[in-house]
């Protein structure tokens, strides 16, 4: 069966454009388990999303990834909740290390704010305390594009 991840990535980097294509060469890209092992490795990124009045907004979340979707606990009526509803996109970015020992995964593409009703099974559990979780931001990814240093390939 052939990888999500790798494949949205591969998507993603037929159609990037020249600058794109240099600041994430194919050699330093991670591959469909490297890219799993990364993100599943990390709870946490830094969400961006954009105010009514077009300002950028960012702020670290943690996230949980099922197959290629990735889904932010979030506080009903939160900045970034109210920020997808009127403007459905987000930007979820991943990073480690510095250097050569640096990598980053950039994500982004349609979100939408969901009931914890909506989300898959168990997914709520999976916060450590969920209290104060009403409601997920559902990312479905159609840009992923990857980049490890020569001593952070994993």
């Amino acid at each position: 069966m052939p990888d999500e991840l790798e494949e949205l990535q591969d998507r993603s980097f037929a159609r990037a454009g020249p600058a794109v294509s240099s600041s994430f060469p194919a050699g330093h890209r991670l591959t469909g388990p490297q890219l799993a092992r990364f993100l599943d490795g990390h709870r946490f990124a830094v969400a961006a999303t954009t105010r009514p009045d077009g300002r950028p907004h960012a702020a670290m979340t943690s996230y949980f990834r099922v197959g290629a979707t990735f889904w932010l606990p979030t506080m009903a009526g939160s900045v970034r909740a109210r920020n997808v509803q009127g403007r459905p996109w987000l930007s979820l970015v991943v990073a480690e290390g510095e250097g050569d020992r640096h990598a980053v995964v950039s994500i982004e593409g349609a979100a939408a704010v969901v009931g914890l009703d909506a989300a898959p099974a168990g997914l709520v559990e999976r916060v450590e305390d969920p209290s104060w979780v009403a409601c997920w931001l559902r990312l479905t990814p159609s840009r992923l594009f990857s980049y490890a240093g020569r001593e952070a390939m994993p």
